[in-house]
């Protein structure tokens, strides 16, 4: 494979990988701190519907009236281009519906101490089914968003130099193609892994929030809110998993469409497993996931000369390597020793 055939595959590697690394450190956050999240795919599907649909709205710049579903009831928007641009307010809206989500699953583990795995499956049938349900009340599109333009989707920045040092050989089209031309949020998340690192390993709130979710008895016997951290976790993940859905529907696609997620909630689970709760780990896992998809698209019907691949098999790939790394992975890989159970507090 020369490099001409190269740099798009991985071009399209990063930016496949980048909502599987956000939702990746947001399960990062929660499960170190003791609370497994299997909603993360309900939260950036949620995410990526308030996103589209509200930087769709903002675009108009005018008054908009939005009939409630199920109800005679509506509400009058009005966007202020001054303030924020659509995409902006798409963005807020995904990060704000995000941690919506994750407040009714800290509420449900960690106040009412009930089972984490239900919560968050239950939380990925409300998000599968609300959105549908909205979508369809609001935009009469089959459940899916009017395709997003201008202002309404997140621009491409171009890294200084890129368009001079082009035709250096090898390195140009490497800083050209492949480094430059990004959304802003694909940088932000591959700059969230040492930001990560650091916050978990070289902080006091990360010590705290690591030590949550190995020995919450021992933080209590300290001084320290055990529910206080638990929710700070909960937060930050609902704010990745808003940023890694309002990507999905303003960076990578246009639009909002039914189950757009399309099971990356799940893969962003396995990477997690795969890395074993660390966050640089975590970034190679999601690029081997992203680097499969990216793969499955480029390249279809593979003919390897005796035969060849259906496109059925390359689309099934990322999925395959899930099963299998879970299955391979999952008694290797130790969670945090206090994952999944709620605190009671010794009186």
């Amino acid at each position: 494979m020369d490099l001409a055939t190269l740099i798009p595959v991985l071009e399209s590697t990063i930016r496949l990988s980048t909502p599987l690394l956000l939702a990746c450190l947001a399960g990062l956050f929660s499960e170190r701190a003791g609370i497994f999240d299997i909603g993360l795919e309900g939260k950036m599907l949620i995410a990526a519907f308030f996103s589209a649909a509200v930087a769709y709205l903002a675009v108009t710049n005018e008054t908009w009236t939005l009939h409630l579903p199920l109800t005679d009831a509506s509400i009058g928007l009005t966007w202020l281009r001054s303030l924020l641009p659509p995409v902006g307010w798409g963005l807020l809206a995904g990060i704000a519906a995000s941690m919506a989500l994750s407040a009714i699953h800290g509420l449900a583990s960690i106040t009412f101490r009930g089972n984490q795995l239900i919560s968050g499956v239950a939380l990925n049938f409300l998000a599968s089914g609300l959105t549908v349900l909205i979508a369809q009340s609001w935009f009469r599109q089959g459940g899916k968003t009017p395709t997003l333009t201008g202002d309404a989707r997140l621009s491409e920045w171009h890294l200084p130099f890129a368009d001079s040092l082009r035709d250096v050989p090898v390195l140009g089209p490497i800083y050209s193609d492949l480094l430059s031309g990004h959304a802003p949020l694909v940088y932000l998340a591959f700059a969230l892994v040492p930001a990560t690192w650091w916050v978990l390993f070289r902080t006091r709130f990360g010590l705290r929030l690591r030590a949550v979710g190995e020995a919450p008895e021992a933080v209590d016997t300290a001084g320290v809110s055990v529910v206080g951290l638990r929710f700070a976790a909960v937060a930050i993940c609902g704010v990745l998993c808003g940023i890694a859905g309002a990507y999905m529907a303003t960076g990578l696609q246009p639009f909002f469409g039914k189950e757009m997620t399309a099971g990356r909630g799940y893969i962003a689970l396995a990477a997690l497993i795969f890395s074993k709760w660390r966050p640089w780990y975590a970034l190679g896992a999601c690029l081997l996931f992203g680097f499969l998809q990216a793969v499955a698209l480029r390249f279809q019907n593979i003919d390897l000369g005796a035969f060849t691949v259906p496109v059925q098999v390359m689309d099934a790939l990322p999925y395959i390597l899930t099963v299998v790394i879970l299955a391979g992975f999952v008694g290797k890989a130790i969670p945090p020793r206090a994952g999944g159970e709620p605190y009671v507090k010794e009186r």
